[in-house]
């Protein structure tokens, strides 16, 4: 059976079947939501706030628990879409403010221009430019060899 989630600060409502995860329903509504990892809990591409109803979802596992304690943004209303599953209605999600970066063509095209959001690293969350600054060839280095040290962990890591 179906429920309805909440999107802040979209105001939009969408319904996710019960135990599927609220990375589908982002997908679904066609927002942005990276999940590097697969949906494996592992990368923190799909963070997200949960405003209301956090006792409706599906409880927090190790790994889980795990990967949101390296994102610097991450409080208690923090969880991974792709770990979320729904149990019951009233569930609100807020998407973090910022955007991440999948790869480094996704920004080649901006370097020299200002940020218009937050572009945050794609492993803890943490700031790589600010809004209003601007974007310079050094962040595609480093994010080139972030994605590369999340390939290999992702290759080398077993599914718990």
């Amino acid at each position: 059976m179906a429920k309805i989630v909440r999107l802040d600060p979209l105001g939009q409502e969408t319904s996710v079947l019960t135990n599927d995860n609220l990375l589908s329903a982002l997908l679904k509504n066609e927002l942005n939501v990276l999940h590097e990892c697969g949906g494996r809990g592992m990368c923190a591409t799909c963070h997200i706030f949960i405003k209301e109803g956090m006792e409706q979802l599906s409880p927090i596992s190790r790994r889980e628990q795990r990967t949101l304690g390296a994102i610097t943004t991450s409080n208690l209303g923090s969880r991974l879409a792709c770990q979320s599953k729904v149990m019951g209605e009233g569930v609100v999600v807020e998407l973090p403010s910022g955007m991440y970066l999948s790869d480094t063509t996704d920004i080649e095209s901006l370097v020299g221009r200002r940020a218009e959001e937050n572009i945050l690293h794609p492993l803890d969350g943490h700031v790589l430019v600010e809004a209003g600054k601007l974007i310079t060839r050094s962040m595609i280095s480093q994010l080139e060899e972030t994605r590369s040290n999340v390939a290999t962990h992702l290759a080398n890591s077993k599914i718990v």
